[in-house]
């Protein structure tokens, strides 16, 4: 079965490679239609059982399942896909790097749902896999949200670094969330990302998303984060509790 659309991926790494505040590209009509719209069909509603993260603080409001068993046929086989020599060679070729691989277990990807008030604040992914001890270094991810309007939020906000404070500096580009889009970036480079302005969507109607991640060998000098660095944001900046979540949030 054909799970994505064809292109001269190759041809993607000039733009991948020069995109600010970090490398990253974004590919629209990703899948295949029919496949789009069945992964649209197979995607759980927020309020059912099968979701087995959920997180819902000050930090970050979402739905998460990474558990491979609960995926329906083609969500499965999409993930089989992804795991595949063939598309690590895909991701290998979009971002110039040597060998990756994918993250068999989807430690952290998966589904991914946030529902109105969702939020995920600005953040450093981890850079360490806690089972693998390879380096985080792509993520991909896809929406699969029909209809979306971007009033009501929910773009990925790409943020530059401040390394006067290690924290996000500005915002430099936001990859809106249209049905069928991916977009790729690299983790490596203090690269922080986030959704971090509470959405505004009707009831009922949610961010959907699919993720999948890739780990590389691991680059000289890495900083070890085995979980994710979050940063405060708008009036959370000097708020001690807020300082305190994200410093237990980084221990859990």
């Amino acid at each position: 079965m054909k799970f994505i659309n064809d292109r001269d991926w190759q041809s993607l790494s000039p733009e991948f490679q020069q995109a600010q505040p970090f490398r990253h590209i974004v590919l629209d009509n990703f899948f295949q239609n029919d496949v789009a719209q069945q992964l649209l069909r197979e995607f759980p509603d927020y309020n059912s059982d099968v979701w087995n993260v959920y997180y819902n603080n000050p930090l970050e409001n979402k739905k998460a399942c990474d558990h491979w068993l609960r995926f329906p046929p083609t969500t499965y086989q999409v993930f089989n896909f992804f795991c595949s020599t063939e598309f690590e060679q895909v991701i290998e070729q979009i971002t110039g790097h040597g060998r990756v691989y994918a993250d068999i277990g989807l430690h952290g990807g998966g589904w991914h749902a946030h529902a109105n008030s969702g939020k995920l604040n600005i953040h450093l992914d981890y850079s360490i896999h806690p089972k693998l001890n390879l380096e985080r270094h792509f993520n991909l991810i896809i929406y699969l949200t029909p209809d979306w309007n971007p009033q009501w939020g929910g773009g990925l906000e790409l943020w530059s670094h401040d390394p006067a404070t290690n924290r996000p500096l500005t915002c430099i580009n936001t990859v809106e969330n249209q049905f069928n889009r991916a977009v790729l970036f690299d983790t490596t480079q203090n690269s922080w990302h986030g959704l971090p302005k509470n959405l505004t969507c009707p009831p009922g109607v949610i961010r959907r998303s699919l993720a999948m991640y890739y780990v590389t060998e691991p680059t000289k000098n890495v900083v070890s984060r085995p979980r994710a660095l979050f940063a405060p944001y708008g009036d959370q900046v000097d708020d001690p509790q807020i300082l305190e979540l994200i410093e237990k949030r980084q221990k859990l």
